[in-house]
């Protein structure tokens, strides 16, 4: 018997679990029974009559993949690398991103707490970024005078991507996990089961299909189609220099105040912004600058640079700003700033959805794309979680639902974080160098991301789907 004939007729009760990952001349019915799942640590317990796909293995697919595991309804996890990694360096989480992670999986808010570093001064414990007009200079007694200061209720907390996954993939069961998939295209078989096509030859079958395949995502190709705009990622004409300083130096050049707690540099078509990681020893900085001229690769996101170049834009700082820049090492990544300045016309088709940077990649100038992937999952998974939603038949119905709920609060993130970094480089229309306006704008936008009630949005989007599967919802 061949092992494909063997996987083919296995019993019923044998496997309560299982998606075919098989090559497609092999590829054969399954009868298998889906109505038990086992999770590590957990009593055995009913679950859905549906299995769900995700694709990708960043913060959004990672979040999700725990929060659907913890709730007993069966996935697998689909990421194209050899092993979970974030590319990128520094990210903070806003007061809404820690409801989130709560809502999705109590570990998930363990493993931040973990690896987060925040303001070292008890002090600042409360402050987002201390705002500085990057051409002053310190004092007579060394310090770099505020311009204004934004504080909330969680204040400001660095973190590497990478150290974060480290942390959160141990809540998830490794046996889950398929590596090296990376997806080439979607098809239905006979049965209403999607099948998914990878690079490497294999198929995997699945009910439906959640993409958290990042920016470049193929299944917001599939749903949207190859040819529209949103298709693809949109250059925003700025990009940045990102790089990390021994503390002790950073104290050294721009005074401990300063290198201690984050703080943003503001200038001419120009901003910096540096906040303390590794639990206080190192501090990660990110200089950001505008320009006219197009991305020369737009398949490369991230070129080589030297400091030299850098220290060229940024001459006409002031000189402790300069002295912190030259601490950089000598070659630097240049990453392209690009979102999806195309908007997606919507998050869904039939029984696929995009989550997370596949819907709504966003520039990072409000710090909020990670936490927003967060509140997506969490949405998603109470969702799916609902008692309603027992069989594949319902879920169009839930992804409808997210569409709803989700899509105008990401997309406004995206255009807005575009307008707060023009901000930041005294360029936005109405607003130019004037410190008392734009401290007003970043009030006003950061308090429509972080004042929000998770568990309640969720709730209300809950009502919703009940409305729509009863037929009382107006589509």
């Amino acid at each position: 018997m061949s092992e494909t004939t063997a996987l083919c007729s296995i019993q019923k009760s044998a496997l309560p679990h299982l998606i075919l990952l098989i090559s497609p001349s092999s590829l054969c019915p399954a009868a298998i029974d889906q109505s038990i799942h086992f999770t590590p640590g957990l009593q055995m317990s009913p679950v859905k009559d549906f299995d769900i796909a995700i694709v990708g293995g960043g913060i959004a697919g990672l979040t999700l993949a725990i929060a659907l595991n913890s709730r007993s309804i069966p996935v697998t996890l689909y990421e194209q690398a050899a092993s979970f990694g974030e590319i990128g360096a520094g990210v903070s989480f806003s007061p809404n991103a820690v409801q989130a992670m709560k809502v999705c999986h109590k570990g998930i808010y363990e493993a931040f707490e973990t690896v987060c570093t925040r303001n070292l001064w008890p002090s600042k414990e409360k402050v987002w970024f201390d705002y500085v007009d990057a051409y002053s200079d310190v004092t007579s007694d060394g310090v770099l005078a505020t311009a204004f200061t934004i504080s909330n209720s969680l204040g400001q907390n660095g973190l590497h991507r990478a150290h974060f996954l480290d942390e959160a993939v141990k809540l998830f069961p490794k046996q889950l996990v398929r590596f090296g998939k990376r997806l080439q295209n979607i098809t239905e078989d006979g049965n209403g089961r999607l099948v998914m096509h990878f690079d490497d030859g294999t198929v995997a079958e699945t009910d439906a299909i959640i993409g958290c395949d990042g920016i470049k995502s193929r299944v917001r190709q599939a749903i949207v189609g190859p040819d529209h705009p949103s298709a693809r990622p949109v250059y925003t004409h700025k990009y940045a220099y990102r790089g990390l300083i021994p503390m002790e130096d950073a104290c050294a050049a721009v005074g401990e105040e300063r290198a201690q707690n984050a703080c943003m540099y503001m200038g001419h078509d120009k901003h910096i912004l540096t906040f303390p990681v590794n639990h206080g020893k190192t501090l990660n900085l990110v200089a950001f600058r505008t320009t006219s001229e197009d991305w020369p690769d737009a398949q490369r996101l991230t070129r080589s640079g030297e400091l030299d170049e850098l220290l060229q834009e940024f001459k006409d700082y002031g000189p402790a700003v300069i002295k912190l820049l030259k601490l950089l090492a000598p070659k630097l990544n240049v990453w392209a700033i690009f979102d999806l300045g195309y908007p997606a016309p919507t998050f869904y088709k039939g029984r696929i959805c995009i989550s997370g940077d596949a819907a709504h990649a966003t520039s990072p100038h409000h710090g909020a794309g990670a936490g927003f992937c967060i509140e997506d999952s969490a949405m998603l998974a109470e969702l799916l979680a609902d008692e309603q939603v027992k069989s594949r038949h319902e879920l169009e119905a839930v992804f409808a639902t997210y569409d709803a709920e989700r899509r105008s609060r990401a997309q406004w993130l995206v255009e807005s974080s575009r307008w707060i970094g023009d901000c930041y480089e005294l360029r936005a229309e109405g607003i130019g160098n004037d410190f008392t306006k734009i401290e007003a704008e970043i009030k006003k936008r950061n308090g429509i991301i972080a004042d929000i009630n998770i568990e309640e949005m969720c709730a209300r989007a809950k009502d919703e789907l009940r409305k729509r599967l009863s037929g009382s919802c107006e589509r």
